[in-house]
C-alpha cells in the first residue's frame, strides 16, 4: 500500500498569531465522507471532521511557526518550516514514512521525501483537505486562547485577519506582542507611532 501524506497550512494572511501546518496519512480502509477544503466548511463542520480525522487517519501531526519566526524569515518560509515540522512530527509520533508527500500550493518544504506541490490541492486531494482542516482548527483554537489574553482585539471574531474591525482596534490599542511586525499594516502603524503600547 502506498502511503500518501497530505500537507497544508493555515494562517498566512492574518496579522497576528502563529502559522500552522498539518500532515495527514488517511487510512483507505476507513474513508471519511465529505472531506473538503477547510475554507469551504463551517467552523462546526471543521471541528467535527478534525475529531474524525484524528480517530481514523493512519497518522497525523500539527505543527506551527511562531510570530517571531514569521517576522524573522518571512511568512512563506515560516509556512514551509511549519509543514516540515508537521511531517517530521508525524513520522516520529506514528513511526511511519510516507512514500509521497503532497502539498497544497506551488512550493514544497525541504524534507528528505518525494514531494509534489499541487495547486488547489486542498479541494482535489482528500489527504490535503484533511490536513487543511487540522491546521485550520488548531489555529482557530489558538486564536480563542489569544482572545482571552488580549480581549481588546476581538481575535475570536476575525481570527487575526485584517478586517475593518481588526484594523480599527489595532489603531485604538496599538500593536500587541502577538502581531506580525513584518506585515505592512502593522509595520505602518508602528512607523506612525500609533502602534506603540
Amino acid at each position: 500500500m502506498q502511503l500518501i501524506c497530505g500537507v497544508d497550512e493555515a494562517g498566512r494572511g492574518p496579522l497576528a498569531g502563529a502559522v500552522y501546518a498539518a500532515a495527514v496519512i488517511l487510512d483507505p480502509n476507513k474513508p471519511i465522507q465529505g472531506l473538503a477544503d477547510s475554507k469551504k466548511l463551517s467552523e462546526k463542520k471543521r471541528d467535527l471532521f478534525a475529531i474524525e480525522i484524528k480517530q481514523h487517519a493512519l497518522a497525523w501531526a500539527i505543527a506551527s511557526c511562531s510570530v517571531e519566526e514569521i517576522d524573522r524569515i518571512n511568512i512563506l518560509q515560516a509556512s514551509l518550516l511549519a509543514m516540515k515540522r508537521a511531517v517530521e512530527a508525524m513520522q516520529l509520533q506514528f513511526g511511519v514514512t510516507p512514500h509521497l508527500v503532497q502539498v497544497d500550493g506551488n512550493k514544497t518544504p525541504q524534507i528528505d521525501l518525494p514531494c509534489e506541490a499541487i495547486i488547489k490541492g486542498d479541494s482535489k486531494i482528500q489527504a490535503i483537505s484533511a490536513a487543511s482542516i487540522l491546521a485550520k482548527t488548531a489555529r482557530d483554537a489558538e486564536l480563542y486562547v489569544l482572545d482571552k489574553q488580549y480581549p481588546m482585539y476581538g481575535f475570536a471574531k476575525h481570527k487575526g485577519y485584517p478586517t475593518a474591525l481588526h484594523m480599527d482596534l489595532l489603531k485604538q490599542y496599538g500593536v500587541s506582542p502577538i502581531h506580525r511586525k513584518s506585515y505592512a499594516p502593522v509595520k505602518l502603524l508602528l512607523a506612525s507611532n500609533l502602534g506603540q503600547q
